[in-house]
């Protein structure tokens, strides 16, 4: 078996590559690449799991980064355990036919308690007194406590939230390198996220994302240079192509003013209760489940929805049967966005009364993936002292909230899911081994056989 390692730089697509990325460029040029067909939905979780075991999310079950679950009637995002995904992974395929391979899976999402050898992946302690002190799991346990003491700890708050920067994705190659010169593993797998910030802060605006650009290029020069000293097959991909955006959709509150929507209050704020609203809708970047408790109203919210402006399509049974989403975990309907649009979660139609985790770094607690989080008000030009000041107050033990994301979804400037208009902005696949034959525009589901020969043969 040959030795090697797939590093996904997310976000990372032709369009991106040029002068602010002269290693990657110069990756390209020596190697073989491809253009990916995005899996539907484009989104981190649903490709990722589409990669790593050559099925469509209508098999692996992993419909979105979170979905509803209709047994506990709660919307769940970034849940952690690999069971989750139904389907054989790679690494098990490939250790069916050698017990001796090993994987390493530095990052990628669904990394608990799965069957690979050595894992890391984010996980904060979440204390008592309501502070959440960054850390990160593995298995082994130690591997985590040997990493930390030697990189120091996981800088969590810039991985996610207002301060994310290279340092998450640095200290990601850090310990994939350390984690290499530990196990050797046959197979490693490392998850570079920088480019994810920038790009859905401003979008595809070179004048602010070169400095991203020009970081994450160094980042895998690093991991590169490392793993061709190891004589490892090298193979750079992503996930999804960000496009640029400027129209949120609120598909809950067009939900809401139809009266399907059921709303709690608790301490004067609201909640959305999804078990008993008739429908709601998950929202996912550009894509949102619309889920139904009374499945009389199909016809009637799918109509309703294909006349909201910016809706590209609702798409319902056999459509989703075409779609390959056709699983139980998914939506009764779902909206796609058109080029310039996305979806927020947002189901309340008064600021004052929104839910107190609308404005905080909660990934957990929101229905539906949020954005805003990287952001803070512009206009607020005390955020700094109030963050400091509010940092000072947690260190002394007092109880208080970062309640500083702000409730603008036009400050997200940049979106996927879709699948994209233009070839440049589809995702990317490229390889060191420039003699090896693969298709140059490949299926999502391609990629996991891809990955297969690049170890076996």
């Amino acid at each position: 078996m040959n030795k090697t390692v797939v590093i996904n730089v997310v976000g990372l697509t032709k369009r991106l590559i040029g002068e602010h990325t002269p290693f990657i460029k110069s990756f390209l040029d020596q190697g073989k690449s491809s253009f990916i067909t995005p899996v539907l939905p484009a989104v981190t979780c649903s490709a990722q799991s589409t990669y790593l075991t050559g099925k469509y999310p209508s098999e692996h079950g992993i419909v979105g980064n979170g979905w509803y679950f209709k047994d506990e009637c709660e919307v769940k995002f970034w849940k952690q355990s690999n069971k989750l995904v139904q389907s054989e992974k790679i690494w098990d395929s490939l250790k069916m036919n050698n017990p001796e391979f090993t994987c390493s899976n530095m990052f990628w999402w669904y990394n608990m308690h799965s069957t690979v050898d050595f894992s890391v992946t984010p996980r904060p302690n979440y204390l008592a007194d309501g502070r959440k002190i960054p850390d990160c799991y593995s298995q082994p346990a130690e591997l985590r406590d040997t990493l930390q003491e030697e990189l120091g700890t996981f800088p969590l708050f810039h991985f996610w939230g207002p301060k994310t920067t290279i340092k998450s994705s640095q200290w990601i190659a850090d310990a994939s390198i350390k984690t290499d010169e530990l196990h050797d593993p046959t197979l490693t797998l490392i998850y570079l996220p920088h480019l994810d910030y920038n790009l859905q802060r401003h979008g595809l605006d070179f004048n602010k994302i070169d400095k991203d650009l020009v970081e994450i290029d160094a980042v895998v020069k690093q991991l590169v240079s490392y793993y061709q000293k190891q004589n490892a097959h090298i193979i750079l991909l992503s996930e999804y192509g960000i496009t640029n955006v400027d129209n949120p959709i609120h598909l809950n509150r067009v939900l809401r003013k139809e009266g399907y929507i059921t709303i709690r209050k608790e301490r004067g704020l609201e909640l959305l209760d999804a078990g008993e609203s008739k429908a709601f809708a998950v929202a996912d970047h550009q894509i949102a489940h619309i889920y139904l408790n009374d499945k009389s109203l199909q016809s009637k919210v799918k109509k309703l929805l294909e006349g909201v402006n910016g809706v590209e399509k609702v798409l319902s049974e056999e459509e989703l049967t075409e779609a390959n989403l056709n699983h139980e975990r998914c939506g009764d309907l779902v909206v796609v966005a058109d080029a310039r649009s996305w979806f927020t979660y947002y189901f309340w139609l008064d600021d004052k009364i929104a839910p107190d985790y609308a404005r905080m770094v909660d990934i957990h607690k929101k229905p539906g993936y949020d954005p805003v989080e990287m952001l803070t008000d512009p206009k607020d030009l005390f955020v700094i002292p109030k963050v400091i000041g509010k940092l000072i107050k947690k260190k002394l033990g007092f109880r208080t909230v970062m309640n500083i994301i702000p409730l603008n979804a036009k400050l997200v400037k940049g979106s996927h899911g879709r699948i994209p208009d233009d070839l440049d902005d589809y995702p990317i696949l490229i390889s060191n081994r420039k003699t090896y034959d693969f298709p140059q525009n490949l299926e999502p589901t391609q990629v996991f056989e891809v990955l297969r020969q690049h170890v076996i043969v």
